[in-house]
């Protein structure tokens, strides 16, 4: 079973989750969930983000302390991702000990290995707390950074220590080249490509007298205290995740996939992979950079008080049908808007009125007119066309271009479509009048059966709780998360007991 070992970002402590960390981690989930059923040895990971001078204001401003505070912070997170079925293997948080320590060994193999690459320099600039980050001209719009435009920039004078940067264009230029998928999809790599023919420059690494840090572990000349800046500090817990630098961390590294919001790209696949080159240590194999959710055209941010309450939108229709609109709605390898009006017309379209109602239908049918059994049934055509949608799924869930989640559900419901022609088009209700039509009263039913096992199994990454529902009330053994893709064309459903469940989408009817 080869292994697949697939991360998110980490997400910074500083506020509650919202639409923007749902979506991507809903999003890998689906990732590593389908991965499972692939017959992949998947180790999922994600975290929180807890150093840094923004969370350190925000708790100072709070009255309690950084820890107190992250604590808190990281308690909610947790919690929301339980509450979306979010399947981590592992929750790695920057405070953690073992991944301070990990930092400081990472930054020393550096030093050991390209002593060069680290250097000491007084630096002045303008800096953005929003972003932990010294801005470029080109990201300062009438004085403001572009991503957080409610904050005051900072200008900022110190002595730090700097990461020789420029040192890595030639390698990240045959990187790209070399490794055309390394970044994707092509939007994204096209932007850090540009980003490079602009010309690098060199970065600052600590922050001066920072105390909410992992002490930077090489002394300036002056002595002045270095905390490590928090990005040299989060980055790397792709790697201590795996137990860095202690014996084993190699059975895990290197990541197989990366999947980060288009704002940090560059810091993704510019300044990682140039500390994993600079560390001699392997780079990930592959980085998928999602969109933006927006809110009528614009992006979720909580300074620019553009928001929407996370826990009121998974209140509408439940956590399922929640995951399954962003990943419906909202391409994977672009921008996308949520609408209250969208989300309740898919809910209705797709959830309650097609895929809910041919399950209900289908269920009621086999009691009627098959005693509640499934019957012993041959192949039709419904069987073939869901091959063909099944080709079509696989190739947008892992194909060559990449993470298409969205056009993965498309071509589910083109299956579910389909189920419900065929009914229309079989009209079990008059065959089972005609005993002579009894055996293709049978066939009909049995691949109605087989056709909703399926999409369980194929819906599963994205709706767990309700494909589980539905898996159960065809009576099936098992769960759909048992499954494999490869046993899939052998599904047989001859012989399940059915028993009728409560509505899988109550139409318009808030779940509790």
């Amino acid at each position: 079973m080869s292994r697949f070992y697939v991360t998110t970002a980490i997400d910074y402590a500083n506020g509650d989750p919202h639409l923007g960390h749902a979506f991507e981690k809903i999003g890998t989930d689906v990732i590593a969930r389908y991965m499972r059923l692939a017959g992949r040895d998947v180790h999922f990971l994600t975290g929180m983000d807890e150093h840094g001078q923004k969370v350190a204001q925000t708790a100072a401003e709070r009255g309690v302390s950084p820890q107190e505070f992250v604590d808190e912070i990281a308690s909610r997170f947790k919690a929301m991702w339980a509450r979306l079925s979010i399947s981590y293997d592992q929750f790695i948080r920057t405070t953690d000990a073992p991944h301070k320590s990990g930092v400081r060994a990472l930054i020393k193999r550096i030093h050991d290995a390209s002593p060069d690459d680290f250097y000491e320099k007084t630096y002045e600039g303008w800096y953005c707390v929003g972003c932990e980050l010294f801005k470029r001209d080109a990201e300062i719009v009438e004085g403001k950074c572009t991503l957080h435009p409610t904050r005051e920039l900072q200008w900022t004078q110190e002595r730090n220590w700097f990461f020789r940067l420029t040192k890595y264009e030639g390698f990240l230029r045959r990187l790209f080249a070399e490794r055309p998928d390394f970044l994707a999809p092509e939007s994204r790599r096209n932007e850090i490509l540009s980003l490079i023919d602009q010309g690098l420059e060199d970065i600052s690494i600590t922050r001066s007298r920072l105390a909410w840090a992992i002490p930077f572990p090489i002394p300036t000349s002056d002595k002045v205290p270095q905390g490590t800046w928090v990005w040299f500090d989060a980055l790397p817990n792709y790697l201590t995740a795996t137990g860095y630098p202690e014996k084993g961390w190699r059975d895990r590294w290197p990541a197989d996939l990366h999947v980060v919001g288009k704002d940090i790209t560059r810091l993704h696949t510019v300044v990682w992979p140039a500390m994993l080159q600079a560390a001699e240590i392997p780079l990930p194999r592959r980085v998928w950079a999602h969109g933006f959710v927006q809110l009528g055209g614009e992006r979720f941010s909580k300074s620019a008080g553009v928001k929407l309450e996370l826990g009121e939108a998974i209140d509408r229709f439940g956590a399922d049908a929640f995951r399954y609109f962003l990943m419906r709605e909202v391409p994977f390898d672009a921008d996308g808007n949520f609408s209250w009006e969208r989300f309740e017309d898919r809910y209705n379209a797709d959830l309650a009125n097609a895929w809910g109602n041919l399950a209900s239908r289908t269920i009621s049918m086999i009691e009627k007119y098959c005693g509640g059994v499934v019957p012993v049934a041959a192949g039709t055509a419904l069987d073939t066309g869901d091959a063909a949608d099944l080709a079509d799924y696989h190739a947008a869930m892992c194909g060559a271009n990449g993470f298409l989640l969205h056009d993965g559900l498309k071509a589910v419901w083109n299956s579910v479509a389909r189920g419900n022609e065929f009914v229309d088009r079989q009209a079990p209700w008059k065959l089972a009048r005609d005993p002579a039509q009894r055996m293709e009263l049978e066939a009909t039913m049995g691949a109605l059966a087989r056709h909703l096992a399926r999409h369980c199994v194929l819906l599963f990454p994205f709706m767990p709780a309700k494909t589980a529902e539905l898996w159960k009330a065809l009576g099936a053994p098992g769960t759909p998360g048992d499954q494999r893709f490869e046993t899939l064309a052998a599904l047989d459903a001859a012989g399940w007991q059915v028993t009728k469940p409560a509505p899988l989408f109550p139409k318009d009817a808030p779940a509790s």
